[in-house]
């Protein structure tokens, strides 16, 4: 069929429209007009495979990777980045007013260098032939890999070097995964792997794996093995990094989580902790304390909540106790224990929160509320979820003071932001 493409819709593909039906065609841009089939058709809507651009975008370019189209990964190299920035623009602030939200401010977007931006990447193992795969566009298929061009340098050379010693050390006969993570100056690099199977009787094997991928890439410092059920199982090397943000210094362990763009962790704890002071906040989801360090030095006391074990410990390191205070708990179940603390306690300041894809969900947002401090910052990175918990915080008398979209991961259709909310 033929479709004149309307707009990008979140997830990558473009929408046009038979006889008034959605059709979403991915590798398209707005404007563009195109012939497609379709591959799947449900009642409301179809999705289609490209086949032919026949009037193209001004904004349309060639695509850097060889990958690019079978790889899953990305969904824009054949936009312009500027033209990217735009399509994540519009689709926030379309999915906002869908959310019947007053007011809105202007979205200001924060972008950098789109190649080269990822401090980390995880792939699957393949046994034949061995090779590193990332999973093919809409399957679970795998596809070999030997470079990743939106990969910090350092992560694609560990590409290289573990698929020549892959076979000789018969990774994937126990591994399923491996994960590698970089510091911001790329002269630290560990390496995470999953088993297949509960085996205890790792650790010389993953010794000897270590010592022969170190001679191969000299920034490999250190290794762990996970299970299934996320254990750790195995360990070879120093088990965490030094990462610099804002010439402050964070421990990351491996299998803590830790934002993945090394050129915008900077301006994102920035623009989360602003210019904001006072006697307490809170930083719930604080993972390693990436915004509560910052905080820590503006507010007489912080509380950091993280619910992941990995992260928590490496909180302790990253904010010292003192006056402030570190909780190993989900965020839902430390403010039904603020509910219950004595009539009287002070209510934060200010609130940070940077929830999963899974967003705040109705009853952190109803806690929240009742909590009423006077700023809440929500970072985020699903604008559906995004929208349906503003929607309920504005309704409760928070005001939208500032939308900010940055762009966190260039070239993909995924997309972080930063809102502040206030009270009057």
């Amino acid at each position: 069929m033929r479709l004149q493409i309307e707009k990008c819709v979140y997830g990558g593909a473009g929408l046009g429209r038979a006889d008034g039906k959605a059709i979403f065609v991915p590798f398209t841009l707005p404007g563009e007009v195109v012939e497609a089939h379709i591959i799947e058709d449900k009642r409301s809507f179809a999705n289609a495979d490209l086949d032919a651009v026949l009037e193209s975008s001004q904004e349309r370019t060639a695509p850097f990777c060889e990958y690019y189209g079978g790889c899953g990964g990305c969904q824009y190299q054949h936009a312009t980045y500027a033209a990217q920035i735009e399509i994540k623009l519009n689709i926030l602030r379309e999915t906002l007013d869908r959310a019947r939200l007053r007011s809105l401010p202007e979205i200001s977007p924060i972008y950098a260098e789109p190649l080269g931006y990822r401090n980390r990447i995880r792939l699957h193992l393949q046994r034949q032939p061995f090779a590193l795969c990332y999973k093919r566009q809409s399957s679970h298929a795998n596809l070999p890999v030997l470079h990743c061009p939106i990969a910090a340098p350092v992560l694609e050379r560990a590409i290289h070097a573990v698929t020549r010693l892959g076979e000789r050390f018969n990774l994937a006969d126990r591994f399923e995964e491996i994960e590698f993570f970089t510091n911001e100056a790329q002269t630290v690099l560990l390496v995470l792997l999953r088993a297949n199977a509960a085996d205890r009787n790792l650790q010389q094997e993953l010794k000897s794996f270590c010592e022969a991928l170190r001679q191969d890439l000299p920034q490999f410092a250190g290794a762990a093995v996970f299970s299934a059920k996320a254990e750790k199982i195995a360990g070879w090397g120093t088990q965490a990094l030094t990462y610099c943000v804002a010439a402050k210094t964070y421990r990351v362990s491996i299998g803590a989580f830790f934002q993945a763009n090394r050129f915008l962790v900077d301006r994102l704890v920035e623009l989360a902790t602003a210019d904001f002071s006072g006697k307490l906040a809170w930083d719930l989801y604080a993972g390693v304390g990436l915004f509560a360090q910052e905080l820590s030095h503006r507010f007489e006391q912080i509380v950091a909540v993280e619910g992941s074990l990995h992260s928590s410990k490496d909180l302790r390191e990253n904010v010292r106790a003192g006056s402030h205070k570190i909780v190993h708990s989900e965020t839902l179940q430390f403010l039904q224990r603020q509910r219950g603390s004595a009539p009287g306690s002070a209510a934060p300041d200010l609130i940070v929160v940077d929830p999963p894809r899974t967003g705040l969900g109705g009853s952190v947002v109803s806690m929240l509320t009742k909590v009423r401090p006077q700023t809440i910052v929500y970072v985020s990175c699903d604008p559906a979820t995004l929208s349906r918990d503003l929607h309920a915080l504005v309704e409760s008398g928070y005001h939208l003071r500032n939308i900010l979209m940055v762009d966190m991961f260039p070239q993909t259709f995924h997309l972080e932001s930063v809102t502040v909310l206030s009270l009057g």
